[in-house]
């Protein structure tokens, strides 16, 4: 198993891809903790990963919150020794059009992608230093942080993509 007593911390791993993430570095012997806003659902995940043989824990966690970062960090140190992995997958996205999204949800948006991947980067590099060899740090991201598509963003204004009003194409 090529992650063989290797620790990975998931964020966003209690459904979609990064469960997938978290079930398949499982298989290939990682020790996960899934680390979700929504301890419970996080904890589900866990529990079906040891059901199939896996170790998993859960830690409740907002990505942007620096003192939660810290602390699901330090209780994934207390558990394995520290974090040899970091998949930095927790995101949001609101579909609709600019001029009816509100700054709290465009803020959050930010916050989670921006923010999130700041505390939980700059975390995962202290717990790997700490540890003595290295790590690894994978960021998931949409499609849609590239490439812009009809009615799947905020950007969306009634029949007009935004990138096909810039180019005269639509996806």
């Amino acid at each position: 198993m090529r992650l063989q007593q290797r620790v990975a911390l998931i964020t966003g791993g209690d459904r979609g891809l990064g469960l997938g993430i978290a079930q398949a570095f499982a298989r290939e012997g990682a020790r996960i903790c899934i680390a979700n806003r929504h301890l419970e659902s996080g904890q589900a995940a866990a529990a079906e990963i040891c059901q199939a043989g896996g170790t998993a824990i859960a830690v409740g966690m907002d990505v942007c919150d620096e003192a939660e970062v810290d602390q699901a960090f330090a209780a994934c140190a207390q558990q394995w020794g520290g974090v040899d992995i970091l998949v930095s997958n927790a995101g949001v996205q609101h579909i609709q059009p600019l001029r009816d999204l509100a700054l709290t949800d465009w803020q959050r948006m930010l916050a989670v992608h921006l923010d999130g991947a700041f505390l939980t980067t700059r975390a995962a590099l202290r717990s790997m230093e700490t540890k003595g060899r290295g790590g690894n740090i994978l960021y998931i991201g949409s499609l849609y942080s590239i490439t812009s598509a009809k009615a799947q963003g905020p950007l969306y204004h009634r029949q007009t993509w935004v990138g096909g009003a810039l180019s005269g194409h639509s996806p």
